[in-house]
């Protein structure tokens, strides 16, 4: 499955001999900025913000530049082919949409989350959608046709609850359930506390939860007939702290392909495979939830060599087509967008976050190209070396 992501920077030179700039940036830089002046403030801090003084945070970005590629010539790139294999699913290129929790409000429509999954349907980069979302999973799982989705799954504390979460995914038409091990209560977040700022306390994303047939039993009645009580009810069953065990449940109640989000020690990835996950997540949540940690990319090395040949996921601190090519050098599967996708949806809506999405894939194939890689394949751990 070989496709020319590179070309786009041929289309943008040439609209440029026809007098016609690009509508939307190219750098990371200059898309948040303008998301930061497209979003209202108590959702930009809330995107923007981290846990604690958000060390963490700025250490998952800067940890790829301690990392250089190696270029190696005469291999013949002239075409790449950046196709991967995950879970029986042939996908162009290795780059997915990591979930987000406040996406359906980073547009100007309030409902980010079809945004994502139709860009997602454009561009052949699949989506990891969040269960909090402002549309449920049966209008999202709809959109995607010729590209998967993934649900992401928050576990909340009444099993029927997230049983019935799994499996209007599966009906839907979702591809894995990624079980979110790595926050289940919120982390400590200055930004959004000295603003009182919780989005979901206010009715924002939930409609996976006011949509779902068992939460409406547990509240009683309709959640347009008692909003506060359905966010307070929403507020108790949130987070449950999910533990090996819990995978013994989830693996009867769907077919689908479980994988756990948040490993980040070899030790955690073993116990994973031994529960029955079908495919490891590397992530720290991009820095949100937790401060004082390990950058993300620093704990992949181990987490691939634990995983001995399972598919591992990774997001936290990719910022560019460059980062995605050193950390598929590290060894993952698949690799992950986040912040940088939702300032490029906030900032052009669904147009603005296929032109991202492809400015990533273009960077990243001809890098690949220059650097003479034909093939992910190629990029072993021979082709990047530590430079600090």
């Amino acid at each position: 499955m070989t496709r020319r992501f590179g070309d786009f920077q041929n289309e943008i030179y040439g609209d440029g001999l026809r007098g016609q700039l690009p509508r939307y940036p190219v750098d990371i830089d200059t898309l948040e900025r303008k998301a930061a002046e497209a979003l209202p403030s108590w959702i930009w801090s809330y995107v923007a913000g981290g846990c604690g003084d958000e060390h963490t945070q700025r250490a998952n970005v800067t940890a790829f530049g301690k990392w250089g590629l190696v270029p190696r010539m005469g291999n013949g790139a002239q075409v790449r082919d950046l196709s991967v294999e995950l879970f029986g699913m042939t996908l162009p290129s290795p780059v997915f949409l990591a979930p987000i929790g406040v996406m359906g409000i980073c547009t100007a429509d309030f409902h980010g989350d079809l945004t994502v999954a139709r860009a997602a349907e454009r561009t052949g980069v699949p989506v990891v959608q969040s269960t909090l979302a402002m549309d449920p999973v049966e209008v999202t799982g709809a959109i995607h046709e010729q590209t998967p989705g993934l649900f992401q799954l928050y576990t909340p504390t009444d099993r029927e609850l997230a049983v019935s979460f799994i499996q209007r995914a599966e009906r839907a038409g979702y591809k894995a359930i990624v079980v979110t091990m790595d926050t289940w209560v919120p982390g400590w977040r200055p930004r959004d506390l000295n603003t009182a700022n919780f989005p979901q306390l206010r009715g924002w994303c939930l409609a996976n939860y006011f949509s779902d047939e068992r939460f409406r039993a547990m509240l009683g009645r309709d959640p347009q007939d008692d909003p506060v009580g359905a966010i307070q009810l929403w507020s108790r069953v949130f987070g449950e702290s999910v533990t090996w065990d819990d995978l013994g449940w989830m693996r009867e109640a769907t077919r689908l392909p479980i994988v756990v989000k948040g490993i980040c020690h070899g030790d955690d990835v073993r116990r994973a495979i031994d529960a029955g996950a079908d495919g490891i997540y590397c992530s720290n949540h991009g820095g949100r939830q937790a401060n004082g940690g390990l950058p993300a990319l620093d704990s992949l090395p181990e987490v691939v060599a634990a995983a001995e040949g399972r598919p591992v996921l990774f997001d936290s601190g990719v910022r560019s087509g460059t980062d995605v090519v050193k950390a598929l050098a590290l060894g993952a599967t698949a690799v992950g967008l986040g912040r940088s996708y939702v300032y490029a949806a906030a900032t052009g809506g669904e147009d603005g976050l296929v032109h991202h999405l492809r400015s990533v894939l273009a960077e990243a194939d001809l890098l690949m190209a220059i650097d003479g890689y034909p093939r992910i394949a190629d990029l072993t751990r021979d082709a990047i070396r530590c430079v600090l």
